[in-house]
């Protein structure tokens, strides 16, 4: 009798976590959007339109009384985003694990995003300040939630589990992006058979970004469980906290020579996701519906990509598997630096190398990093990580900007980029990933 009690917890446990799992992976699919629609496809070339409008003769907007090309203010835009996500992130990082309510934050993070996303139909005119504001707020709280949503990770898979369970996620959120994209790309061609102007068009695509990922949102609310963390600290004011939580990194310096590797190769995605269509509309002249297309080919390809690579993880290990990404990361931005102007075809295949990385050396780096956080400080670690995820990085678009305005040339800016490619892959070649996983106090894979 004790035996048969004894499996029947465990049965229930494990379709406990396979509950939680599924409503995880609903969290990708609710916020995806906004990064595929609003951060990679339209904002960027739209919110520079909108800034251009603005400008004075010489093509400068500005914000605050500080000159600033209006080709640059999108990217600066992103730059000031994390300055906030820098500030917050920490704070609520390290609130959740001394509490262990993560879904009220969650909630909470999640619904401003997608307010400030709702509120990007307003973006009309000459309005690049309140365009600027609600980029700050949406990536901001964006990155908040997906910190909090990560640092479940540890929590809802085992070890064995983890690269599958995150590949999964990144799936579902590039199956999201795809699917709403499409239903973009009718809107935004056939504007004129729904009776709106290409702008209103696409700031209707930008406002129904806000309202898919608050109403998915609900269903991770739903199915995800609070777990109370075994000690109690104090929460620190923002950058206090963040020094904080930097300390305690200090005696697992492992962990954090992997956050730093992937610091730094991932301000290289980021920048290459949120600058693409930037590049393509301003330096290559493509049309918007070009650009669509292309990003969706990028998602559908993700989808694949994302999946295969959790099978190349399991059989060569995650960490070989995001090197030999990184690889290919530096040959394709390399070559987007030669593509033609005008020229769609070649912008199509630089899209489809890029999808076949991209989710999954992002679903890779999470779950990596997940085996290296120590027991019960989940959040306040994926806080750290999470500064540099999904747009957040503030380098890579400084680094853009400021070269784009001392040049004038996206191709200047965009191969600027490959720095942090290069140096993401000495810097991660050199972390043994075993003794760090073992000194986090963690069990160790079989493969990683």
């Amino acid at each position: 009798m004790g035996i048969d009690t004894v499996r029947t917890d465990g049965a229930d446990e494990a379709a406990g976590r396979r509950r939680e799992q599924r409503g995880w992976y609903f969290y990708d699919w609710a916020c995806s959007v906004y990064s595929t629609s609003v951060l990679t496809v339209f904002l960027g070339p739209y919110l520079t339109s909108v800034a251009k409008s603005a400008a004075d003769a010489d093509g400068f907007v500005h914000p605050l009384g500080i000159p600033v090309r209006a080709g640059s203010f999108f990217a600066y835009s992103v730059s000031v985003s994390v300055i906030v996500a820098v500030l917050v992130m920490p704070l609520v990082g390290a609130a959740a694990d001394r509490t262990g309510r993560k879904k009220p934050l969650l909630a909470a993070a999640a619904y401003t995003g997608a307010a400030a996303t709702a509120g990007m139909f307003l973006l009309d005119g000459d309005r690049y300040l309140l365009g600027g504001l609600l980029l700050v707020i949406a990536n901001a709280a964006q990155s908040v939630s997906m910190m909090l949503y990560n640092s479940y990770l540890p929590q809802i898979a085992s070890p064995e589990e983890r690269d599958a369970v995150s590949s999964r996620g990144w799936a579902f959120g590039y199956a999201a992006g795809s699917l709403v994209l499409v239903l973009n790309l009718v809107l935004f061609t056939a504007h004129d058979s729904f009776g709106v102007s290409e702008s209103t068009a696409v700031r209707i695509c930008l406002a129904s970004a806000g309202l898919w990922w608050g109403a998915f949102t609900l269903v991770p609310l739903r199915r995800l469980r609070d777990r109370r963390a075994p000690e109690t600290r104090a929460t620190a004011p923002g950058l206090r906290q963040l020094a904080a939580t930097v300390r305690d990194m200090r005696r697992h310096p492992l962990t954090l020579a992997f956050l730093l590797a992937y610091l730094v190769y991932n301000d290289g995605i980021q920048t290459v996701i949120s600058q693409a269509s930037v590049y393509g509309s301003e330096e290559l002249g493509l049309g918007q519906s070009t650009l669509i297309g292309a990003v969706l080919l990028v998602q559908l390809l993700a989808v694949a990509g994302a999946l295969g690579m959790g099978r190349l993880a399991r059989k060569y290990g995650a960490k070989r598997t995001i090197l030999g990404s990184l690889v290919a990361w530096t040959l394709t931005l390399g070559a987007g630096y030669f593509l033609p102007a005008g020229a769609p075809v070649w912008f199509f295949v630089l899209a489809a190398g890029i999808g076949l990385v991209l989710g999954g050396s992002q679903a890779l780096s999470r779950s990596l990093f997940s085996h290296l956080v120590p027991p019960g400080k989940e959040a306040e670690y994926f806080s750290a990580y999470e500064m540099s995820d999904r747009g957040m990085s503030w380098l890579g678009p400084l680094l853009f900007g400021l070269t784009y305005q001392l040049t004038g040339s996206y191709r200047d800016a965009i191969i600027s980029l490959l720095v942090f490619f290069v140096l993401g892959f000495a810097l991660l070649a050199r972390v043994p990933v075993r003794q760090a996983i073992s000194d986090a106090g963690n069990p160790v894979p079989e493969r990683i």
